[in-house]
């Protein structure tokens, strides 16, 4: 396998680009060699429906599209971030207001650290930002 591998995709800021979204990183890790059914495929579909919701609800119609870039460096690390134009950056909500909404941070938090990742957050030049995971990459041996 190359050293570096790279994917992206640009979708409208629209509920059914979460799906779209998911699909799309699943279809490319697949075709990486991590078969559907990892765990760690699992982890990864949900961080994404988790970062691409966050990218459709939270940009209140000031981000039109959003991106999802997918890498993989060396066989050792996926990095999973994806773009919107919004200038706001995702922030922890209150207890109180978490109970209907507001904890796909908190999720995204507490999967990439299970799976021994990390998260960051990093503007853009044209004033938005992207939310970068990175997850140690994992293949089942055969």
């Amino acid at each position: 396998m190359a050293d570096h591998q790279e994917a992206s995709v640009t979708l409208p800021s629209a509920p059914a680009s979460v799906t779209a979204a998911r699909r799309y990183v699943t279809g490319v890790l697949t075709e990486w060699g991590m078969p559907d059914s990892a765990d760690t495929a699992d982890t990864v579909r949900l961080i994404v429906s988790e970062l691409a919701t966050n990218a459709v609800q939270h940009t209140l119609g000031q981000s039109p599209t959003f991106t999802v870039d997918v890498r993989l460096e060396r066989d050792e690390q996926l990095r999973i971030g994806v773009t919107d134009s919004h200038p706001r950056w995702p922030r922890r909500l209150p207890a109180a207001v978490q109970q209907d909404n507001g904890r796909g941070m908190v999720i995204i938090r507490s999967l990439t650290a299970e799976s021994g990742g990390k998260l960051t957050v990093v503007p853009t030049r044209e004033g938005g930002k992207t939310v970068w995971i990175v997850l140690p990459w994992r293949t089942p041996v055969q």
